[in-house]
């Protein structure tokens, strides 16, 4: 057995939570730093294991010989690591944010921080997990948490947007449990790995394996909000607490491309090579969607939630293109989203803590009073273009480059539909996401001097400085992206080989 790295990053957190919640009475405010030092440390245990294939192993129940693990490789790495920074980084912002919500409510701080490092643990727990049975747990922890922080700390409706959420993203994991379900009747293991295996070597028929695929598939799409499953995602993301919404969107929802990607391609590759082109039309009207509704909204956090689902869209485009290049694009767009997304929900929270409003029609002209906000501001949305020298713009190329090896493959000829599909796609994300993003970035930081920003000025160190690392990772990782590309792609290349 390897040395207990990765089952420390996920139990940490969980077993400090009560900790955290009794010293805050105590702390108040500054339980914040003991969060952060404890998700610092789970950080720096993920990113020491730097070689793919780190796999431990414990004893669950053995006399039905079941163990649950934590496995650390090119796939589960950009997932995990991405979850770990974002929410160190998150802590940190949450301190100034938090008190300007709750003001000198000590009990609140400690409630608050234990449940955001059991939300955090849930979602570490979910990409390291190497069993089916211990994925779902981990899976529905994320939701418990985040609900209660949504509900006790968001805005508006809290509570029955809280609910919503609720039912909605739980009744995506009964779906998915189904899945889990019939995959264990068929293989007889809950292992990852093993019925993967199971499948290859046996076969089932593939009327059965669409039925159980489709469950499988939607219990992920639900929590990834798809269009047609995203009712919940722009009222959730854009009433929770700022800091939540930072990782609701960038981390959260990503999680369910992990699952995609891990298991559903892995074990009914078959159904997404039938189906690939109707995947594939649904995450371009994805992409339409979030990018059109985003143009359309005044409430800068509604603006940043459908962008979203149109940013998952470009995953989910990546993914059902099916090629090793396109999942690859998929991959980075995940992590590029993840950073960027970051910065623009935190720079909605600055506006809110600032200027005492997150609505666009009532801000304006603030690049001269928060000048360094301003450019984290334009790097979030630029990054989200795909706009070179960002990551995003890896991601969007190798996901279009993927679509037109994909349309190009068949024998015989040109595949019209799929590259009318592909066409459309590339042409959306050159107009829609930079449309929004730019117009945002106009009306918001270049306009005429509103009331609302007239005595605005740059926001305390605490919640500036997140932005600023998560900008300069943003463009690190878009100059020299060959690190990601190194650990990401054989894990890739051997989901789409064994296919």
């Amino acid at each position: 057995m390897s040395l207990p790295i990765l089952i420390q990053s996920v139990l940490i957190p969980i077993l400090s939570a009560p900790l955290v919640y009794m010293l805050g009475r105590k702390l108040s405010y500054n339980v914040g730093w003991l969060a952060f030092a404890i998700l610092s440390y789970s950080t720096a245990l993920i990113l020491a294991v730097s070689g793919a294939g780190y796999i431990e192993s414990y004893p669950w129940i053995p006399g039905m010989g079941w163990s649950i693990g934590f496995k650390l490789d090119g796939l589960s790495i950009p997932f995990a690591s991405n979850v770990a920074i974002l929410s160190t980084v998150i802590a940190i912002y949450s301190m100034p944010y938090m008190k300007h919500r709750v003001g000198d409510e000590p009990e609140d701080y400690g409630s608050y921080y234990a449940l955001y490092l059991l939300y955090v643990a849930g979602m570490l727990g979910t990409v390291l997990a190497t069993d089916l049975i211990e994925f779902y747990i981990f899976y529905e922890l994320m939701l418990i948490p985040s609900y209660i922080l949504i509900a006790r700390w968001g805005y508006g409706e809290r509570e029955r947007i809280a609910f919503m959420y609720f039912l909605w993203t739980h009744v995506g994991a009964l779906i998915l449990l189904a899945s889990i379900t019939l995959v264990y009747w068929i293989t007889g293991t809950t292992s990852i790995e093993g019925v993967k295996a199971m499948l290859r070597s046996v076969g089932i028929p593939f009327t059965l394996e669409v039925g159980v695929a489709v469950a499988m598939i939607i219990g992920f799409l639900v929590k990834i909000a798809v269009l047609g499953l995203h009712i919940w995602l722009p009222h959730a993301h854009a009433e929770a607490p700022t800091p939540i919404s930072a990782l609701l969107s960038p981390a959260m929802i990503g999680i369910g491309w992990y699952g995609v990607i891990r298991m559903a391609l892995g074990f009914f590759p078959r159904f997404f090579q039938v189906y690939s082109l109707p995947l594939a039309v649904w995450a371009f009207l994805t992409i339409i969607y979030g990018g059109l509704m985003a143009l359309s909204q005044d409430d800068m956090k509604r603006l940043l939630a459908y962008s979203s689902i149109s940013q998952m869209g470009y995953m989910f485009f990546g993914v059902a293109n099916l090629s090793i290049v396109s999942i690859l694009g998929s991959i980075l767009i995940y992590l590029s989203h993840g950073l960027c997304k970051a910065v623009l929900f935190m720079v909605s929270g600055i506006l809110i803590h600032e200027a005492g409003t997150r609505r666009i029609s009532e801000l304006g002209g603030l690049a001269s009073r928060m000048p360094i906000t301003t450019i984290v501001a334009i790097i979030g949305f630029l990054g989200l273009a795909g706009v070179p020298p960002l990551l995003g713009f890896w991601g969007e190329l190798y996901i279009f480059l993927g679509s037109i090896y994909t349309v190009l493959k068949p024998i015989g000829g040109l595949d019209t539909i799929r590259f009318i599909v592909s066409i459309l796609t590339v042409t959306s994300a050159v107009t829609l996401t930079a449309g929004y993003g730019l117009w945002t970035v106009k009306r918001v930081f270049f306009e005429e001097i509103s009331k609302a920003a007239e005595e605005s000025h740059e926001p305390p160190s605490l919640m500036l400085a997140p932005l600023l690392v998560l900008a300069v990772l943003a463009i690190i990782l878009g100059i020299y992206p060959t690190i990601l590309m190194n650990i990401v792609s054989p894990v890739i290349e051997g989901l789409i080989l064994a296919s």
